[in-house]
């Protein structure tokens, strides 16, 4: 009975085993269905379309990695994914203060034109994917007619806009990037040139006659001695009335006659205009000719510049560290 009863336990053993091995059988086939499903949609997300997605966005390695299992590898799809992602984290960093950066500028024909493009930190502004980036802000304002800055970033080239790679590269390097301004010079019967220094200073030079080297080198002599106005008739009215009121007050006090302080004050104000004028100063690079008999000896004459410098007019945030990490230890 004993030998019974085993025997039937063992037989009801071997064939629940065998139900268990067979049922996993057509589960495993599914469960195998499945595995090899999801080795031919990871067999589209390898290391080689990984890069090539950063490439083409700029974005983090991971971030590319996750953009392309979202769509099942669909480069298209992934692009448009993270493209969206780094506008949501562009305009997150917009408020953020921005001042250093760099300048450049573009020569194309009879036109110059100059770009200022911003940051958070002096380390980004000297980083290559913002250099190449500063690079291509000026060669599309190049492209455009006046000064918006509106048509520089709608700018294109093979489906992506300057204003779609800016907000790549905030998502690549995390830090807000503004291209801030920008400014040109040139038209019939022009000579223009431009000259920046060390990325910071820019300036942009228009004469009417003399050449292309003209002109940088009176752009560099503009960088260096930053002269207000350009010559004596582009100082405003209002600047020489006042200046000439401060120097009839000083000239009266001293207690000399009214004809004599007259005389004095024109005097003075014919120094003030040298001082303040492009045209009036010793040029920079041969302190015995001025700026003006540089021009003349060449047959030229000045129209104009435009001088701006990176970060100029920014309201810049000062961090006090100390306060900052009391208030993070709550004792502030």
């Amino acid at each position: 009975m004993k030998f019974s009863l085993i025997a039937v336990a063992v037989a009801a053993s071997l064939s629940s085993s065998a139900a268990f091995v067979q049922q996993p059988t057509g589960a495993f086939g599914v469960a195998t269905a499945a595995a090899s499903s999801r080795t031919a949609l990871f067999a589209e997300v390898t290391p080689k379309t990984i890069k090539e997605l950063r490439d083409a966005t700029g974005a983090g390695m991971m971030d590319c990695k996750r953009a392309l299992l979202e769509v099942d590898g669909d480069m298209e799809a992934a692009a448009e994914g993270l493209r969206k992602k780094g506008l949501a984290k562009a305009d997150k960093k917009a408020s953020r203060v921005a001042a250093e950066g760099k300048i450049a500028f573009k020569t194309v024909g009879g036109k110059a034109v100059l770009v200022e493009v911003n940051c958070e930190t002096d380390f980004v502004g000297k980083d290559s994917s913002f250099l190449a980036f500063l690079d291509q802000v000026a060669e599309a304002a190049s492209t455009v007619d006046g000064d918006s800055i509106d048509a520089v970033l709608a700018v294109g080239d093979e489906g992506s806009t300057i204003e779609d790679k800016r907000q790549a590269l905030v998502n690549k390097i995390g830090e807000n990037i503004q291209v801030r301004r920008m400014a040109s010079v040139g038209g019939e019967g022009s000579t223009v040139g431009a000259y920046v220094h060390m990325g910071r200073i820019g300036v942009l030079l228009e004469l009417e006659g003399g050449d292309e080297q003209l002109c940088t080198d009176i752009a560099m002599h503009v960088a260096a001695m930053n002269p207000p106005f350009a010559t004596p008739d582009d100082v405003p009215q209002d600047i020489l009335e006042k200046e000439r009121k401060l120097l009839s007050e000083q000239a009266l006090e001293s207690g000399k006659p009214a004809a004599i302080v007259e005389k004095i004050v024109e005097g003075r104000i014919r120094k003030y205009l040298e001082e303040i004028c492009l045209v009036s100063q010793p040029f920079v690079k041969d302190g015995d000719k001025t700026v003006g008999k540089l021009l003349s000896d060449a047959g030229a004459t000045m129209k104009g510049f435009t001088r701006i410098v990176v970060g100029e007019g920014i309201e810049k945030k000062d961090d006090n560290f100390a306060e900052e990490v009391a208030k993070m230890a709550g004792k502030a």
